[in-house]
This record gives structure tokens, C-alpha cells and sequence, in this order.
């Protein structure tokens, strides 16, 4: 019997770490996706992230002279991303990757100096398994309904720009200030959360990101 209980408890504890991974399944259905897109043969951008990423549907045709593949998922953080280096970036062997977290980090009252150290611990991981991939860290952005929040942002951000300026093959591009009016953020790119853009706000980041590109 007590046998019968231990094996209970082992395949209980198995079970529960198999799906205690946050975003498993997501991030799985996102790998079957872009497995299916995705040429090995050409050189590959990769744009992952948090939900900012992922509704950005129509990034592939924006950059249509580039095979892009979009790895965003959920309401993700650095911490998140970090879990899932292989299934989301490693694994199609890209040329180039743009990630964009930090913003979920924030608001989740995270210490800006607690996320630069998981975000440092990323770009250490890419960089050792991949030497010559490139990396550019998008700012986190501001928005209508995180604006009280903007002097973690900002700070949160000055932080990133000094870790890319630091490390070979990491650039950081600023998204902040193109999507403010003077000091206030544009109240016409976002869709009705007040958290993520529409097509308006999609546009600026084109404008900003498509320099990064080649």
C-alpha cells in the first residue's frame, strides 16, 4: 500500500510540474505555427515578447523582404521569456531578434534593477549559444492605462539603453518618446484597453524598428 502511495505521489508530482510552466501551451502552439512557416533555408528575424508582440499580426507583411517569424505570448515578463530561449528564438536560428518585455514586469511591481539582472542573464544565454546573432531590446512603451507608471518606465528603460550600449551586438531602440504628444502619451493608438496599440500605434513602431532591420 504504501508502494501504491508513493507511485501516486511521484506521478501526482510529475503531472504538476508538467503543467505548472507558465504559458507551456501557448508557447507550444506558437512552435507549431511557425514550424509550419517557417524556411530554414533563409535567413531569420525573430520578434518575441509579451502580448504587444503578439498582436502585432501583420508584422511579417511590414518587413516583406525578410522571412519573420512572431514568437509573442501572453502577458509575459523577462522571467517568462527565459523559460522558453530554444522554443521561441534558439531554434529557428535567427540572424536577428527583437524582444520586447519588461512592460508586464513593471506592472507585476517588479524592482527595475531585479529585471535589468534577468534581462542580462537572457542576452548572456542568446549571445553564448549564438555568437553572431543579433539583438535589439524595444523600450518598453508608455500607455494610457499604465501611465502612472511612467517614472518605472522611464527608468526601467534608461537601464536597458545602458546594458545594450555595454554589450557587442545589442542595440536598443526607443519607443518611448515617438508615441508621446510633447509629455503626455497619444491618446489615438490604442484600441480600447488603453494598453495595446492599434494600427496608428503599430505604425510608429514600424517607423522606429524598420532602421533595426538590416
Amino acid at each position: 500500500m504504501r508502494k501504491i502511495f508513493l507511485a501516486f505521489l511521484l506521478v501526482s508530482s510529475i503531472g504538476y510540474s508538467q503543467t505548472s510552466k507558465p504559458f507551456e501551451s501557448e508557447v507550444k502552439a506558437i512552435q507549431i505555427k511557425n514550424d509550419s512557416l517557417w524556411d530554414s533555408a533563409r535567413p531569420t528575424i525573430v520578434f518575441t515578447g509579451s502580448s504587444s508582440i503578439r498582436f502585432w499580426n501583420d508584422v511579417q507583411e511590414r518587413f516583406p523582404q525578410h522571412q519573420v517569424l512572431n514568437t509573442g505570448f501572453g502577458g509575459s515578463q523577462f522571467s517568462d521569456l527565459e523559460l522558453y530561449l530554444n522554443e521561441l528564438i534558439l531554434n529557428y536560428n535567427p540572424v536577428k531578434v527583437f524582444i520586447y518585455e519588461g512592460d508586464n514586469d513593471i506592472f507585476a511591481k517588479k524592482r527595475p534593477r531585479k529585471i535589468l539582472g534577468t534581462a542580462e542573464g537572457i542576452l548572456s544565454q542568446l549571445r553564448q549559444k549564438n555568437p553572431t546573432m543579433e539583438i535589439v531590446l524595444i523600450s518598453a512603451k508608455p500607455s494610457i492605462s499604465r501611465w502612472h507608471y511612467r517614472g518605472k518606465y522611464r527608468r526601467l528603460n534608461r537601464k536597458l539603453s545602458k546594458l545594450a550600449s555595454e554589450l557587442q551586438g545589442v542595440d536598443f531602440v526607443d519607443v518611448w518618446y515617438p508615441m508621446l504628444d510633447k509629455r503626455k502619451v497619444k491618446q489615438d493608438i490604442f484600441v480600447e484597453d488603453g494598453l495595446h496599440m492599434n494600427k496608428k500605434g503599430y505604425d510608429i513602431w514600424y517607423e522606429t524598428l524598420k532602421d533595426y532591420i538590416d
